[in-house]
């Protein structure tokens, strides 16, 4: 039994070392190489969405995946109080381009997993991405945190948990946040608000305020094909 403690002392201090000693490049090839097992999806599951004022209900959802970066939402609904930078839900959009330099940015410790860190900057200096900071698990070779920021969206982020299609680097649930002054409120649409407070209160109240939306997928149909014309 002493031995054995020993062991898994060792492996305790020799583990994170390892962990931090893998090249970041490679790092993110093999998260892009996973990533890119997909050629298109179609995901059925629920979303939630937490903004503050604004009672919107749980609705059912689909979104659709095309490589390269097709990505579209569609609610039960009609509507999905999601702002354009939803499109960073895509990590491939990510990938599109290879003109972009690694930095690592050392690790964190996420929960029980210890992820490595790396901030991808375009080396076009006209690219919409001005920043992408990636928490990778290196472990699964999976994203499990993202923070993109834009030049005319905002800044999002993107926090995922896998499960039954983390061989695929897809996620089961997405927890995507963003800032409520990049949004506006569709033409002709009235929400409901927690407090009673009229639109135009409230719509200056959110100006400042962060909103969430989370995304619980039940299924994936993955790699069958999916025609442009959903994208339209």
């Amino acid at each position: 039994m002493f031995k054995t403690l020993i062991s898994t002392c060792i492996l305790a201090l020799i583990f994170p070392i390892c962990i931090s000693a893998q090249d970041i490049n490679q790092v993110v090839a093999q998260v892009k190489k996973k990533i890119e097992l997909v050629s298109d999806y179609e995901a059925s599951g629920k979303m939630k969405t937490n903004v503050a004022f604004l009672k919107i209900p749980i609705a059912n959802v689909k979104m659709y995946f095309k490589r390269p970066n097709k990505l579209k939402l569609k609610s039960e609904k009609g509507v999905s109080f999601i702002p354009k930078g939803a499109m960073s839900l895509n990590m491939n959009n990510l990938f599109v381009e290879s003109n972009y330099t690694i930095i690592d940015a050392g690790t964190e410790k996420m929960g029980n997993t210890l992820v490595r860190i790396a901030r991808l900057l375009p080396n076009d200096d006209n690219n919409e991405i001005v920043l992408s900071t990636l928490y990778i698990d290196p472990i699964n070779l999976v994203i499990v945190k993202s923070k993109t920021t834009t030049r005319e969206s905002g800044t999002y982020e993107l926090e995922m948990t896998y499960k039954g299609y983390i061989k695929y680097g897809l996620p089961d649930k997405i927890l995507f946040s963003f800032n409520t002054k990049d949004y506006k409120l569709p033409k002709g649409i009235t929400f409901d608000f927690d407090d009673g407070s009229s639109t135009k209160k409230a719509s200056t109240d959110l100006k400042n305020k962060k909103g969430q939306a989370e995304i619980s997928i039940t299924s994936y149909i993955i790699n069958k094909g999916i025609s442009d014309v959903l994208f339209n």
